[in-house]
């Protein structure tokens, strides 16, 4: 969509999602009638000409000195994070490229630490969030989901995924600022610009999230899901990189201890287990054989491992 000349349409987007208020501009007696800032109100407060200011917009200046994207920077309120990718956009990397398959391949300890947790919901993902392995609880959650091998296609073009995620608008734009942090300057990876000509294709709400070209990698965040079985669950999300395969990632999802949530996701690990062992496959639906542990431990749970779950209790506090 903007792989000619990203530089360009970073600022421009950035340009038009930033009020004249947020840059120190008082505001005047007409209407305004272009969103955000002007052109030439960005190039005088970053100290440029607007002629040279033009020309990053068009594409027609690539080489911008350090000075002035930090000036830059400034004047569209960038964070760290943000500022990074500029830059990174005026000054692309060499991406060294990897054998075909190797970053689509998850470790096995890694696997093996993933289903150690019972009342843990987590997946691998890679940098185009592709889900490359899953646990038994995560596989349990997001079960019956049609597109859940690829979270931005989950989000984005199953329509059962706004009840899925309770919080559907902030993760979806996450996801996709998510995927502009990834791809950075790197406009050759084919798998990753498949990706979102597809979903430029068919998605309306993609089209307008890529087109603000927000930038944020995924962290610590509350996620809340409706579960068909279990109901709503409450988690916290946390993004691990995993180092000994550059660009993959291990999202858990956790509920606070002693939670009705935590509750439901040791339901839904039992679940997964079961789904699994009748399939003959290991948690992460790529083992095989194995014998599956309890899904709780005996004071939280019934002779059959199942979680006693008390409506009544509180969904959000921490346990005692």
């Amino acid at each position: 969509m903007d792989r000619d000349r990203p530089l360009g349409a970073f600022l421009r987007a950035r340009r038009e999602f930033t009020t004249p208020e947020q840059a120190g501009i008082a505001p005047g007696p007409n209407r305004r009638r272009t969103p955000g800032l002007r052109r030439e109100e960005v190039a005088m407060l970053a100290g440029v000409s607007i002629d040279y200011y033009i020309r990053l917009e068009q594409g027609r200046e690539r080489r911008p000195s350090e000075q002035v994207l930090d000036a830059l920077a400034q004047v569209l309120r960038l964070d760290a994070e943000a500022t990074e990718h500029l830059h990174e956009l005026a000054r692309p990397r060499v991406h060294r490229r990897e054998v075909p398959g190797r970053a689509d391949t998850v470790d096995p300890n890694v696997i093996r630490l993933m289903n150690g947790w019972d009342r843990v919901a987590a997946y691998v993902v890679n940098p185009r969030l592709d889900v490359l392995a899953r646990n038994a609880v995560a596989s349990a959650l997001y079960e019956g989901l049609d597109h859940n091998d690829n979270l931005l296609r989950l989000a984005l073009l199953n329509p059962r995924a706004r009840e899925f995620y309770l919080d559907w608008e902030k993760d979806t734009r996450y996801k996709v600022a998510h995927l502009r942090a990834a791809s950075g300057a790197d406009q050759d990876d084919p798998y990753l610009n498949e990706l979102v000509e597809e979903l430029s294709r068919a998605s309306r709400e993609f089209r307008r999230l890529w087109d603000r070209h927000d930038v944020r990698s995924r962290i610590r965040a509350p996620v809340r899901f409706h579960h068909a079985v279990v109901g709503e669950v409450i988690t916290t999300m946390e993004v691990l990189s995993v180092d000994s395969a550059p660009g993959q990632k291990l999202v858990a999802f956790q509920a606070d201890r002693g939670s009705p949530s935590e509750c439901k996701l040791a339901e839904l690990g039992r679940m997964g287990r079961e789904t699994a062992g009748r399939r003959g496959e290991g948690p992460s639906g790529r083992e095989r054989g194995g014998a599956s542990r309890p899904a709780v431990s005996p004071e939280t749970g019934d002779a059959a491992g199942r979680v006693r779950c008390h409506p009544d209790a509180p969904s959000g506090g921490q346990g005692r």
